[in-house]
């Protein structure tokens, strides 16, 4: 329980500020240029965190940033724009609902993190309570939770799109991030600076060719990329990313359940929606499922080593000899 106060707590301003986000974007940000949101929620945000810290990649890590950026920050903040525009918000947060079992599939099959049955069973017990908080929700005109007519499954397809993206992104960033990989592993702040940095350089020369000159943005659009950009994407990937190193994939990827709950309580406090009992009995559910998925205590076994690290204590033990040196801090 102390893991989770100490680096969960942290960790779960990302999908409060991500939840959030969809209501302000949503509503202040213009529609129809998603290559251009994109780029300009990503790039100040990752000049921001660069000039922080100061330091450029170094030997594989300029290739891995640029992999980072374009899973972590690319594809995922335009696939994104792209199932909000094209999908009722219930269907879009139903299917990015199950980002936790998502992130914990790829996190066993990339950097060995088999999620335990309690993992497994929170998983399941939070998608079940976003869908029960959904499950009254009309959408848009009506709409219920459809997929939106002609765009159903253009949207449907982007979100599960957004939903790979991230999930591999996230769990390629927790592997290339472990000490044991003796690539001179640098500190979240630089990390997360470069992968923005360079998904945004990616996004500039698209979002010219393809939309091209910047939207006109007013005083209150200006406010919300404020916000979009520094609050949404350079805090709340910084410490998701914190959250990654720290805690075991499967934890994190439930602690994100806290996204959707975010945006029922958005849209009940800010547009007068009924929170009825499925509402409350979902976010219920939310809880049970994350507490479910907390990590084990310290020390409990060999298993909760490897997941702190993304590396197993064999493997790990076996780089350090190879090195002659004690693991280093993890960053």
């Amino acid at each position: 329980m102390e893991a989770i106060i100490r680096w969960g707590v942290p960790t779960a301003l990302a999908p409060v500020a991500w939840g959030a986000n969809y209501y302000v974007t949503h509503r202040y940000l213009p529609a129809g240029a998603p290559l251009w949101g994109a780029a300009l929620r990503a790039l100040p945000a990752g000049l921001l965190l660069l000039a922080a810290a100061r330091r450029l990649p170094r030997g594989a890590w300029w290739w891995r940033s640029a992999v980072l950026g374009a899973l972590n920050t690319a594809a995922f903040f335009v696939l994104v724009y792209l199932a909000s525009q094209w999908l009722p918000a219930g269907t879009a947060a139903m299917v990015m609902a199950l980002s936790p079992l998502a992130l914990m599939l790829c996190a066993w099959l990339l950097v060995g993190e088999r999620p335990l049955p309690a993992q497994l069973a929170g998983g399941a017990v939070g998608v079940g309570g976003v869908v029960l908080m959904l499950a009254g929700d009309p959408g848009p005109e009506g709409g219920g939770g459809g997929t939106g007519g002609a765009d159903g499954l253009p949207g449907l397809l982007a979100s599960l799109g957004a939903l790979l993206a991230s999930s591999v992104g996230y769990v390629l960033a927790k592997r290339w991030a472990a000490p044991a990989d003796g690539g001179g592993t640098p500190g979240v702040l630089a990390s997360t600076a470069w992968q923005l940095t360079l998904g945004g350089l990616l996004l500039l020369p698209v979002a010219a060719l393809a939309e091209g000159a910047p939207p006109a943005l007013d005083g209150g659009a200006l406010a919300a990329f404020g916000y979009t950009s520094l609050v949404a994407t350079a805090l709340a990937f910084l410490v998701w990313f914190t959250g990654l190193r720290r805690l075991p994939a499967a934890t994190v990827g439930l602690i994100g359940l806290l996204n959707p709950v975010t945006g029922v309580l958005l849209g009940t406090a800010l547009d007068g929606e009924p929170l009825g009992p499925a509402r409350l009995g979902g976010m219920a559910l939310v809880a049970v499922g994350v507490l479910l998925g907390r990590p084990r205590p310290d020390g409990a076994s060999p298993r909760a080593r490897a997941d702190r690290t993304g590396v197993p204590p064999a493997r790990r033990a076996a780089a350090t000899a190879a090195q002659g040196c004690e693991p280093p801090p993890e960053a």
